[in-house]
């Protein structure tokens, strides 16, 4: 009875043995395997960063209209008798534009002119016989007051014959005609809106915060887009009174418009423009990725600096670094062999500023000469083996990339 437990202990012993050896030796197998498989190299694009100038600036969004613009109106009622301009004409200042029918003035005009004449002919007359001593003074005071009168009626039948006439009170661009030949108008009617477009004037606010970085005459670039800001100015109003609802502060600023591109009413992006800095780190904005931890990049650096991978900046109280997870740290990583690839990419936790025309501006995590992944790094992690190739531009769509 013995002797068959002890030969049962020792079949058990066995097969034991021999299910841990297999596991040992299939796990050695698995590791030696992912050990000697080929490493892949992600294709990624790089910018390399340089200190450069930078232009700092405020941006906002302006509403643009004509430096003078009006609606033109007629001053008394009247049938059209004569249309002279058409849409989109561009007209010098006290060009004629419309004629309403004048009959009626012009024959009383002509007659008062004729009254005039005859009036002046009497008071030359008593003036004469006044001076030859034959005439009397009631009769020259009569001849005088009759010739003022009807200057007078000849002045008051002028402005009412100009009143049937519409000219252009500055030179400008006009709109489309809101009236027709041979219609009748009241006073008030719109006959068509002008527009000087030589010169534009844009409104827009920026923060009370910003006030004190503005002045009179300051540069100030207007532009459909972010990144096409072709229209220049400059500032000529600042409103000194902040608006207690808003907290904004108004601003108008002058903009040429020689070929006539923008429009009345038109939005623009404005950005008044600060001084110059010098030595500012920026890079591309494709190469900064935002996560909940903050913002960081991927650098491209030589594999063997993989003893010491780049940390994250440390959390600012206990919590929040007892709920950051491992998975969000860089990975520590053993160097590289002799033959793994020559470079790889590292997680670099930085701090961005401020954002111009594709740039952003980074005040720590990088320094001048660091080379920073701008396409790919969706595919990274950190200390990923990459190559790098600069020839197509992978953060464009392929069309625009040749």
């Amino acid at each position: 009875m013995i002797k068959r437990l002890i030969i049962a202990f020792v079949l058990l012993v066995l097969i034991c043995g021999g299910i841990v050896g297999f596991n040992i030796f299939r796990d050695n197998a698995i590791s030696q395997f992912f050990a000697n498989m080929p490493v892949n190299q992600l294709t990624v694009s790089t910018a390399k960063v340089e200190p450069a100038p930078w232009t700092p600036g405020i941006e906002a969004i302006g509403t643009v209209a004509a430096s003078r613009g009006v609606a033109l109106t007629v001053e008394t009622t009247g049938i059209i008798k004569e249309l002279l301009f058409s849409a989109n004409q561009h007209v010098e200042r006290g060009q004629l534009l419309v004629r309403l029918d004048d009959a009626v003035e012009q024959a009383d005009l002509a007659a008062s002119k004729t009254q005039a004449a005859l009036d002046q002919q009497a008071l030359d007359r008593a003036v004469e016989l006044q001076r030859r001593g034959v005439g009397s003074d009631a009769t020259l005071d009569t001849a005088r007051a009759a010739a003022s009168t009807s200057k007078s009626q000849v002045v008051k039948l002028q402005a009412l014959a100009d009143q049937k006439l519409l000219n252009a009170p500055f030179s400008g661009t006009l709109g489309i005609p809101r009236i027709e030949q041979g219609q009748y108008i009241a006073p008030g009617t719109i006959v068509a809106t002008l527009q000087d477009l030589d010169t534009m004037r844009a409104d827009f606010t920026v923060p009370e915060q910003q006030l004190n970085s503005l002045k009179i005459g300051q540069p100030v670039a207007f532009g459909r887009t972010t990144n096409d800001l072709t229209f220049r100015g400059k500032i000529t109003g600042i409103d000194p009174k902040v608006d207690p609802a808003s907290r904004l502060v108004s601003v108008r600023a002058d903009v040429s418009n020689p070929d006539g591109q923008l429009s009345p009413g038109q939005f623009l992006q404005v950005r008044v423009e600060l001084p110059k800095e010098d030595g500012v780190i920026a890079i591309p904005q494709t190469a900064l990725t935002t996560s909940l931890y903050g913002d960081f990049v991927y650098v491209v650096r030589p594999a063997k600096q993989a003893e010491a991978p780049a940390q994250a900046p440390a959390p600012t109280d206990a919590k929040s670094a007892e709920a950051k997870p491992e998975a969000a740290k860089p990975a520590e990583q053993a160097a590289p062999k002799a033959d793994g690839p020559s470079l790889a990419a590292y997680q670099v936790f930085v701090k961005a500023g401020r954002r111009f025309a594709g740039m952003v501006e980074i005040t720590e995590g990088v320094a001048g000469g660091d080379e920073v992944v701008t396409a790919g790094q969706n595919r990274l992690s950190n200390g990923a083996p990459v190559k790098v190739d600069n020839t197509v531009d992978l953060s464009k769509p392929q069309g625009a990339a040749k």
